[in-house]
């Protein structure tokens, strides 16, 4: 017995950074007690303690229970042929003190939430700073026994009840305000049986960037799958002379809503447009709806941003930085905020190869990068962006990484959270598969390849092709929004939504299975056959980029001179040659995320609500997807029919002759020339006609005798 407490004081002392996991409810049944009533006590619930993927917490190993504490605290006696702590039944009952000096010894259950950086702070016994990534894991309980029985004064149950409560707990009073932890119901989830939909009940949500790719899909998936939801208020700013109302109707008449139009007619009624814009102060909202969205809004979904990875450093900065100022000024105002939701980017850090659900500090604080524009000028600034972006590819990422800064040092105080997602790409199930509307991302490259435009994309083959699709980032908003208001995290935490750590698919595959999609499945007007190659070797690069694009884009221009047309050929090449020039840091390169939070909320979820919000990449299969998006593409962007194929298909072979009888016409008139210049070429000639000669005559003279 002693051999075993002081192994289990050995793992205690050896792993002080050890991580728990979800919370598993132990029930032990307590039999009578040594008083003269024989009354048996209630069940009582022990919860193993939860603690999520990151803390800034400092472990100290003076709070960790000797072994002595450890024997006396616990309230299970640990038989030698006995299963794993969380199944092993009592080998001998529990007296009524037993159990209330084991309440009053052992520490409290706790859950260590932690700050979302991905890693602790600790020191060792020589006093150095280690910094470690902290990962969801798994421990078992620390396996004791009972002590020996003494005569001593019996316990009434009340006292029991207040030994058992964590709140009486020494341990946990005497804990600092930066190692104070909550209790999380020890049910299957740290929500008890809140389930996601029922937590949405009656609340109200705004949705920034609701007229974008992901906010389309979140608003048609908080419509569908949580109906009894109060509101949701979509911040819109009007576009080419189109009030909000239009566009927000333009919104919810597309094909998108067809399955929530069949399934609830009159959904229509939960969605109010709300005037807003990033650049203007305050984002533009009148007195009036900011007094509205302080009363109703309880979750906050913020997805507005630029995209354009080519955007000045001035614009990039006000719609991603500033912008975030803003939000978090708003939401302070709001009398009953539970989760704020904000989406960056997991190549906000991508000039890390490896990385952790933490923020990373940038090489300049935000604030310096805000005060330099206002007195730079734009011709200055365009000279000092690439200094100041460092290592970052664009403007894109390198705002992000600011924005999320600026989140952890101005919005600590407030219910946030941050969601990463990768390159994101058409919808895998829903609301259908292949769903997309937009030529952002992988589309716009599918598009050009499948009109024969792209023939070669820089890049390595080998590389895996990071693209998660929509409904993955968009459930995972939803469910850390829950996480969020019903397990409040003390700090703010980080979630990664990519697939190439769990599922890979390299950049190859994804132009193989590309091909073979458009010749099954072509695009109608092509202007050659699919036929699109990633090139890692420059040179091979540029050679197949003067043949196969801007060789034929003069050709078709000079055609169109002489047709009397306007020549467009030419510049579509040069629009599209930048955008491959800003993917190409993407498509050469490659990176791991670390996924712990993202398997920790998983575990958190009902069974019920993680089939309905799914958000593991595992069982997508990939060549399936590619073939769902190109022809998403097709109906969705491009607006073909179905119908269309037969002529399609035709104008492909059509293609595929002229391709033959062009590569047929320059092999004879390249030869020729080389004949007429090298006696060598000459004589190998005549040698190669000479052979077939005598060939085709021994193939007659068998042929003549077999017949006679």
């Amino acid at each position: 017995m002693s051999k075993r407490n002081n192994r289990a004081d050995k793992t205690a002392k050896s792993s002080p950074d050890s991580f728990i996991s979800p919370p598993v409810s132990k029930k032990v049944n307590q039999k009578k007690s040594l008083d003269a009533t024989n009354s048996e006590t209630d069940p009582v619930e022990i919860s193993t303690p939860i603690i999520s993927s990151a803390s800034p917490a400092k472990q100290d190993l003076s709070q960790q229970p000797t072994s002595s504490e450890r024997t006396s605290s616990s309230s299970i006696a640990a038989a030698p042929d006995s299963q794993s702590p969380e199944t092993s039944t009592p080998a001998m009952p529990a007296s009524a003190l037993e159990l209330s000096e084991a309440a009053s010894s052992r520490p409290p259950p706790t859950d260590v939430l932690t700050n979302g950086h991905g890693h602790h702070d600790h020191q060792d016994q020589n006093g150095d700073q280690e910094r470690g990534n902290s990962s969801l894991t798994s421990a078992r309980d620390y396996e004791t026994v009972l002590p020996p029985k003494s005569p001593l004064p019996s316990v009434s149950p009340q006292s029991i009840q207040r030994c058992l409560s964590p709140a009486s707990s020494p341990a946990r009073q005497s804990q600092s305000p930066r190692h104070r932890t909550r209790t999380i119901s020890s049910t299957s989830s740290c929500s008890g049986e809140v389930s996601v939909p029922m937590f949405f009940t009656g609340k109200g949500v705004l949705v920034t960037g609701a007229t974008g790719f992901i906010g389309k899909v979140l608003i048609e998936k908080l419509l569908r799958c949580c109906p009894d939801l109060a509101c949701v208020y979509c911040l819109i700013r009007p576009k080419n002379k189109q009030a909000i109302e239009a566009r927000l109707e333009d919104i919810t008449s597309s094909k998108l809503f067809d399955r929530l139009r069949k399934e609830r007619p009159g959904f229509e009624s939960q969605l109010k447009p709300v005037f807003g814009d990033m650049l203007l102060p305050g984002l533009g909202i009148s007195p009036a709806d900011r007094q509205m969205l302080e009363r109703n809004v309880h979750v906050v979904f913020h997805s507005a941003a630029t995209i354009r990875f080519d955007e000045p450093l001035r614009v990039a900065v006000e719609m991603n930085v500033v912008a975030v100022r803003k939000m978090l000024a708003l939401c302070r105002g709001f009398h009953h905020l539970e989760a704020l939701v904000h989406v960056s980017t997991a190549y906000a850090n991508c000039d890390r190869p490896y990385i952790e659900e933490t923020v990373y500090p940038p090489p300049v604080e935000p604030q310096k990068i805000i005060d330099v524009l206002e007195w730079m000028d734009d011709e200055m600034l365009e000279l000092f962006t690439p200094k100041l972006m460092g290592e970052k590819p664009n403007t894109y990422t390198y705002t992000k990484q600011l924005a999320e800064h600026l989140l952890m040092t101005e919005g600590a105080d407030l219910p946030l959270a941050i969601i990463r997602p990768s390159i994101v790409g058409a919808a895998w199930k829903e609301p259908f598969p292949g769903w997309i509307d937009n030529y952002n991302g992988p589309s716009g490259i599918y598009i050009a390849a499948g009109r024969g435009i792209l023939r070669s994309m820089k890049g390595d083959s080998t590389a895996v092709a990071d693209i998660v699709p929509v409904d993955i980032p968009v459930n995972i908003m939803i469910t850390v929004a829950w996480y969020t208001a019903v397990a409040k995290p003390r700090s703010i935490m980080i979630y990664h939504a990519t697939t190439g750590g769990c599922n890979p698919f390299t950049w190859g595959d994804m132009s193989g299975i590309v091909n073979k999609s458009f010749h099954q499945i072509p695009l109608e007007g092509c202007f050659r056959r699919p036929n699109v190659a990633i090139v890692n070797n420059s040179f091979l690069h540029d050679y197949w980029t003067c043949v196969s694009h801007l060789f034929p884009a003069y050709l078709c221009d000079v055609a169109f001179r002489l047709m009397g047309k306007k020549p467009r050929m030419v510049k579509l090449y040069n629009r599209l040659h930048r955008s491959i020039d800003c993917l190409k840091f993407f498509t050469c390169n490659e990176w791991q995320w670390s996924n712990s939070n993202h398997d920790m909320l998983k575990h958190q979820l009902l069974p019920a609500d993680l089939k309905v919000f799914y958000f593991d990449p595992l069982p997508l299969h990939w060549p399936t997807y590619i073939e769902n998006y190109c022809l998403g593409a097709k109906k969705y962007v491009l607006n073909e029919d179905l119908s269309g194929l037969p002529a399609a298909r035709a104008h492909i072979r059509k293609l595929r002759i002229i391709r033959y009888v062009f590569n047929s016409v320059v092999a004879v008139v390249l030869w020729r020339v080389l004949i007429a210049k090298s006696q060598f070429a000459r004589n190998l000639w005549f040698f190669i006609v000479g052979l077939v000669y005598k060939f085709v005559q021994h193939f007659r003279i068998t042929s003549t005798m077999n017949k006679s």
